[in-house]
């Protein structure tokens, strides 16, 4: 009985002194300074040796602007402690006064401790970047370092060199100390990756290039290797890129998936020769199967993307024997999705995709590849108008994989079923949600087409429109784009000056390109431009028209002067940051 009342005094007593800390921390943060003057000194007696409640006082008489009580006090701690920080807190606190020489006297004493014991350098270098006295830092760790060289503040003093805007330094230093210790390469690339996407990138970009590609020549370690790799790739350059990663399998042939994981980021950028030359050499020089597999994938997609119809009977053929070559197994379920969907999207025959996902699901496979196979085979029940169908499936992944980016996808998908069977109330909440997930690419779409049904449910309460809009989005979605085209036309036709223009404008040059009629694409884009500045497709149809003077007409003047109308005119676009990228491309900076 003794010991639970012990023990329960004490808890009350440990209740009661927590309150008392946040109770002076409420009045310190509030600018209550003397309040908090009297509480800190309470809790100081019970706790004498807390500097962070000595501190805390300290900041209160100084925001009081009573230095000479701060001073009394410091002096008191320095005489009883001799803590070498203190001397740094007494010169600051003349520094608050205007008074630099007596500042500089005691900042001169406390690195003299570093003198006395070079271990005093963690204390006096801390206090002095809390206090922003950058200078005297890399004063203090520089003298550690003389008098004890295994001393190693390479991370430190790179930091303070890139406060300071000393780039060179900071480079140098973090590259040395990267090299040092080998485990902090990830973090000093975080740092340095930072500085690469700042306004003043181009200067950093190019003094940091040039400082690995000097290591990397003087010393043959692959480690310079990897570290160009990732600059490279921070760059977008994959080609680049992969002249390193080549460079470390000749040395290091267990590297491989570093390669593949380089051609399907050069797939996602839509760097798409890069990709298929990464994919070539990966299926030339390994022999593991699941790396051959993901390289035959995404070769094959990049090929379906872009084939005419009538190459369609031989990329079938070439789909169906990979899959024979490789098996029907959990291993091939990539490239058994691909012949799924290639089966229905493009050939029109949905009866079999569903057999060959069926069939897939029958195979042992993880909770993953069961949301994959279940989501395509969702996909082509939406493509076939079984919209109740499509929705349990997706809801099916929904419930499976909750708070997951492939949960996130399914539920998008539902929400467009919702959009294309004209159930606008409900893919209206849905979209609502969906536009603050957290995978960026979801949160665009969904913010998309919750504008497209808000705005257009307003300007027409009867959504006669925007029902043959969905329409021509579905037919959109079953890849039948003349079709899609016709219905965007009448709609144009039928609405023309009224709230849907812009986006049908912008639907229908979406739909030329798809047909590879550019030049028809680019007078959709310039109605919008033209006609819609206020809008809020503006920045889409610059962009767009840029692409297609950039990579398809190869008229870079044209496409370099849209990018610039971003950069000027829409900074809040999500096409900001490439339309940077690409006109300095195109401008003929070099450092990129």
């Amino acid at each position: 009985m003794k010991k639970i009342f012990l023990f329960l005094s004490l808890f009350a007593s440990l209740f009661v002194f927590a309150q008392n800390e946040q109770l002076a921390i409420n009045y310190f943060d509030k600018g209550e300074f003397e309040k908090a003057i009297i509480s800190f000194d309470e809790l100081l007696k019970n706790q004498q040796g807390n500097s962070f409640y000595f501190q805390k006082i300290i900041e209160s008489y100084q925001q009081l602007q009573q230095y000479d009580q701060a001073d009394k006090r410091l002096q008191e701690r320095y005489a009883k402690y001799k803590q070498p920080s203190l001397l740094v807190e007494i010169g600051y606190n003349y520094q608050l006064q205007k008074d630099a020489g007596k500042a500089k006297k005691f900042y001169e004493q406390a690195i003299s401790k570093i003198n006395e014991n070079p271990s005093n350098v963690y204390a006096v270098a801390n206090t002095f970047e809390k206090k922003v006295l950058l200078e005297y830092a890399l004063e203090s760790y520089n003298l550690a370092i003389k008098l004890e060289p295994k001393f190693k503040f390479n991370y430190q003093m790179a930091v303070i060199y890139g406060q300071l805007g000393k780039m060179d330094l900071m480079i140098d230093t973090f590259l040395e100390e990267a090299y040092s210790n080998q485990n902090n390469t990830i973090m000093i690339q975080n740092q340095l990756s930072r500085f690469m996407t700042e306004e003043a990138e181009e200067t950093f970009n190019t003094a940091l290039r040039k400082a690995l590609l000097v290591r990397a020549q003087k010393n043959q370690d692959i480690f310079w290797n990897q570290f160009l790799s990732w600059f490279f790739v921070q760059q977008k350059d994959y080609a680049k890129a992969f002249i390193q990663e080549k460079a470390i399998y000749r040395r290091d042939p267990e590297s491989f998936s570093n390669i593949v994981n380089l051609a399907e980021l050069a797939m996602e950028e839509n760097e798409e020769e890069t990709a298929k030359e990464i994919f070539a050499f990966v299926l030339e020089n390994t022999q593991d199967l699941d790396l051959q597999i993901r390289a035959h994938y995404f070769l094959m997609e990049s090929k379906i993307q872009k084939a005419p119809e009538k190459e369609y009977p031989a990329i079938k053929s070439e789909l169906d024997l990979l899959v024979k070559k490789y098996g029907i197994s959990p291993y091939t379920l990539s490239l058994q999705i691909l012949q799924a969907h290639f089966a229905t999207f493009n050939l029109k025959n949905p009866e079999e995709g569903k057999a060959v996902l069926k069939r897939a699901l029958e195979l042992p496979l993880n909770k993953y590849q069961t949301a994959d196979v279940k989501m395509e085979l969702a996909d082509i029940l939406l493509y076939e108008e079984k919209f109740n169908q499509a929705l349990i499936y997706y809801s099916q992944i929904e419930e499976d994989l909750k708070n997951d980016a492939v949960g996130h996808e399914a539920s998008l998908k539902a929400a467009k079923t919702s959009y294309f069977k004209t159930d606008f109330e409900w893919a209206l909440k849905q979209f609502k949600e969906l536009k603050s997930a957290s995978t960026q690419l979801i949160a665009n779409d969904a913010l998309e087409l919750f504008l497209l049904i808000n705005d257009n449910t307003v300007a027409d309460s009867t959504q006669v429109g925007l029902k043959k809009f969905a329409r021509g989005d579905y037919l959109l979605y079953q890849n039948k784009n003349k079709e899609a085209l016709e219905q965007f036309q009448s709609i144009l036709k039928e609405y023309k000056g009224q709230e849907i223009e812009d986006e049908t404008l912008l639907r229908i040059g979406e739909t030329y390109e798809k047909l590879g009629d550019y030049n028809a694409a680019l007078a959709q884009y310039q109605g919008i431009i033209d006609n819609h500045k206020d809008g809020i497709y503006i920045d889409e149809a610059l962009y767009f028209s840029a692409e297609i003077y950039n990579k398809k007409l190869k008229d870079t003047d044209k496409a370099k002067a849209l990018y610039e109308q971003i950069l000027f005119n829409h900074e809040d676009s999500i096409y900001f940051v490439e339309a940077r990228k690409k006109f300095r491309q195109l401008r003929g900076d070099t450092n990129l």
